[in-house]
């Protein structure tokens, strides 16, 4: 008696052990994530990249998927506006690129004060010695303060309290 082919039979054992894979992968970093209390992983090699983060989900795409996501489209495609689409414009965004703004030298959330009860460590417009605390980016349960490199005029701070920030993000102009 011929046996029918099972449904695991009919699909491809390559495509399927990739599939499989990738979800091991996706799972153990998010294994890691929870167990080092990151706020995010990203992991890539070669065109499979794939990002974790416990505010966003989780993103993979391949190198062809990427390129096809950040082409342009032909026609503009109707959307209700999201909740984020009425937030107002964080200065970093608003704010041009500064080629002197002190760049995050971490991953990070900033803080702007000490404490949530506590005023500002600085304020646009103070003048500013070489080696004073700006503010401070908080990276797995540690805050680091983030000084000033040189002696000048605050003339801009590009964070908001509390606001996460990347590793090479302007974070204040001293001039």
């Amino acid at each position: 008696m011929a046996k029918s082919p099972s449904k695991s039979a009919s699909k491809s054992p390559a495509k399927s052990a990739a599939v499989s894979s990738d979800t091991k992968l996706v799972n153990d970093l998010a294994k890691i994530l929870n167990e080092a209390d990151l706020g995010e992983i990203e992991f890539e090699k070669g065109s499979l990249k794939i990002r974790i983060s416990r505010n966003g989900g989780v993103m993979m795409a391949s190198a062809a998927q990427a390129q096809m996501m950040a082409a342009p489209v032909a026609a503009p495609i109707a959307t209700a506006p999201s909740v984020d689409a009425a937030a107002p414009v964080s200065p970093a965004a608003a704010a041009p690129d500064h080629k002197n703004a002190t760049k995050s030298p971490m991953v990070g959330t900033a803080y702007v004060r000490p404490s949530p009860e506590a005023d500002s460590f600085v304020k646009v417009g103070d003048t500013i010695k070489a080696g004073a605390t700006v503010l401070l980016i908080e990276a797995m349960k540690t805050f680091n303060p983030i000084t000033a490199d040189k002696t000048g005029t605050l003339i801009a701070i590009l964070v908001e309290d509390a606001q996460p920030v990347e590793f090479g993000e302007p974070l204040f102009v001293i001039e």
